[in-house]
């Protein structure tokens, strides 16, 4: 059984930073794909980034140069950096794993950005 618990959400203003954590529980490979996504009211949840190792990850065109991914492998922890914020990045922000051939999500923690 794998479980995800994200944290270090919240309202911050236009410009400003936050920074995700997820912690993975299990059995969880190092090399096991991990990432997140976002959803914003109203709309589909949409993929942001992902990692593999340090230097196999990848981003969306809206978040590229502005957020980066990393992860600890001995905390089973993945990060989310989030820098020069607009309200377009407003929703709710899910990390995943993918575990045994599915991807595993976790609850989500809301990131509010106010102009």
């Amino acid at each position: 059984q794998v479980q995800l618990v994200e944290s270090g959400g919240g309202l911050v203003q236009a410009g400003g930073s936050l920074r995700l954590s997820c912690v993975v529980s299990g059995s969880v490979a190092s090399t096991s794909p991990m990432g997140w996504y976002r959803q914003a009211p109203g709309k589909q949840r949409e993929f942001i980034t992902s990692i593999i190792s340090a230097d196999t990850t990848s981003y969306s065109d809206s978040v590229r140069g502005r957020f980066t991914i990393s992860r600890d492998n001995a905390k089973n922890t993945v990060y989310l950096q989030m820098n020069s914020l607009k309200p377009a990045d407003t929703g709710v922000y899910y990390c995943y794993v993918v575990y045994m051939g599915r991807l595993h999500w976790g609850q989500g923690t809301q990131v509010t950005v106010s102009s």
